[in-house]
């Protein structure tokens, strides 16, 4: 599954911090985050955990995560 989420990651020091913290903690294949979109779109391939488990990872880091619809 890919997962794709709405941040407020808006520096490259958040989006690596973020990153790297999504990669040593969950299986994934690949995952970005474009801070150049308005969105600040969070992009996880190969998510094998539930959504929700994400956004709350991501906001107990101290971002805004949600899914984007």
């Amino acid at each position: 599954m890919i997962g794709i989420f709405k941040t407020n990651i808006a520096t490259p020091e958040a989006k690596s911090t973020v990153l790297d913290a999504i990669q040593n903690s969950f299986e994934i294949t690949a995952c970005n985050v474009d801070i150049e979109d308005c969105d600040r779109v969070l992009r996880i391939v190969d998510l094998k955990v539930p959504e929700s488990t994400v956004i709350h990872f991501v906001r107990d880091i101290g971002y805004d995560c949600d899914v984007l619809e």
